[in-house]
């Protein structure tokens, strides 16, 4: 941002990927990793000018969406052109979003290696503290290095002792470290949350023919994703209990794929078909606004998977939010903050949305002179996000327990709500502009 371009940042980060800053070839396997960005992310991405690099990298957007449940009673297919967009989304891989941020970042800085820090924080100092903790919380904001800080001040600065030896000082420390913060914890910020019984297997599938729709089935165990990738490639995310997991890691190839294919086909229950109440919804929302695009398009199958090429990876679901995303000089971002389930692939863009956020306060406090560490500064970031934030949350945290019950009046109260998503026009681009980015919660309006 042009207001902000005169703050050092620093980047402390061991990660060896952090060097290798090349475009990623597009031939070759997807890794299993991916993100499903939506189009506030992809502003976001194009606002600091990094699109352009995902752009020559791998990615697949998708401008429909099929969701339903293993009863078959209902489902909801949902088309970009429900509300005036070209695409609902980009599946992207992990690795391609970072290593664009980073070709940005090359493109912005003579000298990057001025900025990323590989190494590891040992400890942190606050200013208001006398104590040093070890292992104490860190990130970044304007930082500058050791022997030239006299000038700012050290006195009221936070002091990042790193693991190669050197010291840094900041006006501002932004804890970016995943869902096992030591930044959180060592900054004594409480979290609440729990752990799901659930367990997420995700892969790269190859498929006959390219698949350009998102599909998600609910099943007993939880709901298996299918998002493209690009080509004929398509990324598993599959949510069971711990054990099945386990199972399914351990399959052979062969077994593994009709496991996936048994699992978005026939089984555990039949295809949605018509029914004279799908024509008796249609008829009664009909006037209700303009039809959406997608209330009369069919149920559909998804492509057969016709081999697993990648890696299985499994990994532990769990729901986490903090307590408080800011204390003085201090900041927490994404995971950090707040995990989700990953049903509806929105944890990403949260994060995403954090970082928009946090930079606008920071010029906003630049722009008349306020320290960019100040607490009632930062406390706007946390009043903006958390209110975000914990309405995606309680939404997934409720779509999951609501599909996690098979029980016979609940599965019927499900089907209405799918109906409703079918047939209730307003409802549908609701639902569909929620999801893109648009914080506005789903409701009927």
């Amino acid at each position: 941002m042009p207001l902000t371009k005169h703050l050092r940042v620093g980047i402390i980060d061991s990660n060896p990927a952090l060097k290798s800053r090349n475009h990623l070839t597009k031939n070759g396997i997807p890794d299993s990793r991916v993100s499903t960005v939506t189009p506030a992310t992809i502003s976001f991405f194009k606002d600091i000018g990094a699109w352009e690099h995902v752009q020559q990298q791998r990615h697949a957007f998708f401008g429909k969406m099929q969701v339903w449940d293993y009863t078959g009673l209902g489902y909801t297919r949902y088309n970009a052109r429900d509300v005036g967009k070209e695409y609902l989304g980009c599946v992207v891989e992990n690795k391609v979003l970072c290593n664009s941020l980073l070709l940005r970042l090359q493109e912005e800085l003579d000298d990057i290696e001025s900025v990323v820090y590989p190494t590891r924080l040992v400890s942190l100092t606050f200013p208001s503290k006398s104590r040093q903790a070890g292992m104490n919380p860190a990130s970044s904001g304007q930082l500058s290095v050791g022997h030239a800080t006299e000038e700012l001040h050290r006195s009221n600065l936070v002091k990042l002792d790193l693991s190669d030896g050197r010291s840094l000082y900041s006006k501002l420390v932004i804890g970016a470290d995943g869902s096992k913060s030591n930044v959180r914890q060592i900054a004594g910020i409480k979290t609440t949350g729990w752990n799901y019984p659930q367990s997420a297997i995700i892969c790269t599938v190859e498929h006959a023919v390219e698949n350009d729709c998102a599909w998600q089935r609910f099943l007993p165990s939880g709901p298996i994703a299918l998002l493209p990738v690009g080509n004929n490639f398509s990324n598993i995310v599959w949510t069971m209990s711990p054990e099945e997991s386990l199972r399914h890691k351990s399959m052979s190839p062969e077994e593994f794929v009709k496991s996936v294919n048994h699992a978005l086909d026939f089984g555990y229950g039949p295809h949605p078909s018509s029914s004279a109440l799908d024509h008796y919804m249609e008829q009664l929302f009909s006037g209700i606004g303009n039809t959406a695009a997608s209330t009369k398009e069919c149920f559909e199958v998804p492509p057969k998977a016709t081999g697993v090429v990648s890696e299985r990876m499994a990994f532990p679901l769990s729901l986490m939010h903090s307590h408080d995303y800011v204390s003085k000089r201090l900041a927490l971002v994404g995971d950090a903050a707040h995990t989700v389930h990953p049903l509806a692939g929105q944890g990403v863009n949260l994060g995403f949305g954090d970082a928009a956020a946090l930079a606008k306060v920071i010029a906003e406090g630049v722009s008349v002179g306020s320290d960019v560490g100040d607490l009632t500064l930062l406390q706007r970031y946390e009043k903006d996000r958390k209110a975000a934030n914990v309405a995606m949350t309680a939404v997934l945290d409720g779509f999951q327990k609501l599909y996690s019950v098979d029980f016979g009046p609940l599965n019927v109260v499900r089907a209405a709500a799918f109906h409703g998503a079918q047939y209730i026009s307003p409802l549908k681009r609701n639902i569909i502009s929620y999801a893109m980015g648009d914080m506005k919660l789903p409701i009927f309006s």
